[in-house]
């Protein structure tokens, strides 16, 4: 697994899983790129589409990117506010099976 996909607390387990570390807290890992030369945050990357339709499907929120609505650019008093942007959150397996649809009286 990539460790760009690993939380604090997952590093710190295999730390002390590989013997890097006889010990350390989740907040120590935390802390550690920070005060080193380790600052993942600070690199940039590049996302390399591969679906030729990319732009078709994505169009109206490019657009909406680039402060223009069916053509015709955004005017100053006019604001875009994506409410499921959410830049630090990764999305990562389920830790509990997904239950099946049901009222109470199907749970055990």
């Amino acid at each position: 697994m990539p460790l760009s996909r690993w939380s604090c607390p997952e590093l710190a387990i295999e730390l002390t899983a590989r013997g890097i570390a006889d010990s350390i807290s989740s907040s120590t890992v935390r802390r550690r790129p920070a005060q080193d030369a380790l600052k993942p945050w600070q690199y940039r990357s590049g996302i390399f589409i591969t679906d030729p339709d990319f732009r078709a499907k994505a169009q109206r929120v490019l657009d909406l990117y680039a402060r223009t609505w069916q053509g015709e650019p955004l005017g100053t008093d006019e604001y875009v506010i994506s409410a499921d942007e959410k830049t630090s959150i990764q999305a990562r397996c389920h830790c509990h099976p997904t239950l099946p649809p049901g009222g109470p009286e199907q749970c055990g």
